[in-house]
């Protein structure tokens, strides 16, 4: 049972790590705003959940682990809001997204 346990928990921070690795490189490749906040949003909500995973297999039910439950939930609901809002914002603020019919007719001239 223990080593099962030790191999979800590093199955879980593999993952997380493997998810954060790509989306920070994802920050740095993407072309626009809203491309690299989606990957900043991933980083967020899917590479540091599966780390927390990660983390309460490990702690299992005590103080520790509670608190770790309530990180996850905290970054579960804040973090797409945060995203979404600041989405928002940059597109009342004028910031349009690039598309690829606008890449296509720029890369012609």
């Amino acid at each position: 049972m223990n080593m099962a346990l030790d191999l979800a928990t590093w199955a879980c921070l593999a993952g997380g790590g493997f998810f954060c690795v790509v989306s920070g490189v994802g920050l740095i490749r993407m072309p626009d705003f809203y491309t690299r906040m989606h990957a900043a949003s991933l980083i967020e909500t899917l590479g540091a959940g599966l780390i927390l995973l990660g983390l309460l297999l490990q702690a299992g039910f005590t103080l520790i682990g509670a608190k770790l439950v309530m990180i996850g939930l905290l970054i579960f609901f804040a973090g797409p809001t945060a995203t979404h809002a600041l989405a928002k914002a940059a597109l009342v603020r004028g910031l349009k997204p690039r598309l690829a019919a606008q890449e296509d007719v720029s890369s012609k001239r």
